[in-house]
């Protein structure tokens, strides 16, 4: 009794088999397995049906497309914004030139108004006056340049220029041309020039220079000048 000893096992529970999966592996399993299909049935059930091949094809072509449409579309939004920068820069050079214009008119009105001023007076006076004139025979004709002026500050006043020259005709005999009345609007001074249609043979010598408020009318001023 005493002399054969042998080890006792105790065992708890049902005895496991050597071909057995241990508990944690089979979790993997399990786990991996439930993962596998929650993706499966998300994407079945709520995320957007996979393409096809042709689908896909289709797709890539129509996104190529647009992508040509819109390298296109920036390309033509380059070109008009470089136009409109061009049209910008003319439109702000025309500014500049127009402002150089007015500058240069407004010096040139301010030149001419010192030159009026120097001209001598009308010896005859009046209300408008003769300052000067340039008379010039050209051909059959009489080209005339006359400065008239009524003061600082007038304002417009129609009238009417008139010219009668006398010499001697084609015979020899003293002749008179008197031109049609030129319509005038007079205001601190004003430039008349003309041409008066002259008979064949005349030689003008002296020009008689009217300013009349209308045709026969009220004279205004009155000077006489010698025809170069």
């Amino acid at each position: 009794m005493w002399g054969n000893n042998k080890p006792v096992v105790l065992s708890y529970g049902r005895p496991r088999s050597r071909w057995s999966l241990p508990p944690w592996l089979v979790l993997l399993i399990v786990g991996a397995a439930a993962g596998v299909a929650g993706v499966i049935y998300v994407q079945e059930k709520h995320l957007p049906p996979r393409l096809s091949a042709a689908e896909s094809s289709e797709l890539r072509s129509a996104f190529e497309q647009a992508d040509a449409e819109r390298r296109q579309l920036k390309a033509d939004l380059d070109a008009t914004t470089r136009k409109l920068q061009a049209a910008q820069g003319d439109a702000k050079k025309a500014a500049d030139d127009l402002a150089a214009g007015r500058s240069g008119s407004e010096k040139l009105r301010q030149d001419l108004d010192f030159a009026v001023d120097a001209l001598p007076p009308d010896p005859r006076g009046g209300s408008v006056e003769v300052r000067a004139g340039r008379l010039q025979r050209r051909g059959s004709s009489l080209a005339y340049e006359v400065a008239l002026t009524r003061g600082a500050g007038a304002k417009p006043m129609n009238a009417v220029l008139q010219i009668a020259v006398s010499g001697q005709g084609g015979s020899g005999a003293e002749t008179r041309v008197v031109g049609k009345p030129v319509p005038l609007s007079i205001g601190a001074y004003e430039i008349a020039r003309g041409t008066l249609a002259l008979p064949e043979g005349f030689r003008a010598g002296q020009a008689t220079i009217s300013v009349l408020d209308r045709p026969d009318g009220r004279q205004l001023g009155m000077r006489v000048l010698y025809v170069k």
